[in-house]
């Protein structure tokens, strides 16, 4: 049995055709709400944020959400997530505040060393 230039081209468009349907279908299926869900794009400031995430072992990892200006510190396991400790105060987002925070003590005098 002899394979002709002819089948090879038909093999070819065949793939061809069979991939952009693959691609079509997937765009299709994200546009139309299918496929995992996205945050929304248009909307400046988001009140949920993942600030870190640190490995502990192979199955397990600490994670430190932001949700508006609090934040939560939350193992996230293999069988089970659990809150290790909620509602801590999320520090200032520039560095200037966060400098002359650190500069004042408890009373709101500044101590320097």
């Amino acid at each position: 049995m002899d394979l002709g230039y002819g089948d090879y081209f038909q093999f070819l468009f065949a793939l061809i055709f069979v991939l952009a349907l693959i691609a079509v279908l997937a765009a299709l299926a994200r546009r139309y709400g299918l496929g995992y869900r996205t945050p929304s794009r248009g909307k400046a400031e988001r009140r949920l944020s993942l600030v870190e995430v640190i490995p502990v072992d192979a199955k397990r990892r600490l994670a430190l959400f932001r949700r508006d200006s609090v934040e939560y510190l939350v193992l996230m396991g293999a069988t089970s997530d659990l809150l290790l400790e909620g509602a801590i105060p999320a520090p200032p987002e520039n560095f200037q505040s966060a400098l002359s925070n650190a500069a004042t003590d408890d009373t709101g005098t500044e101590t320097r060393s």
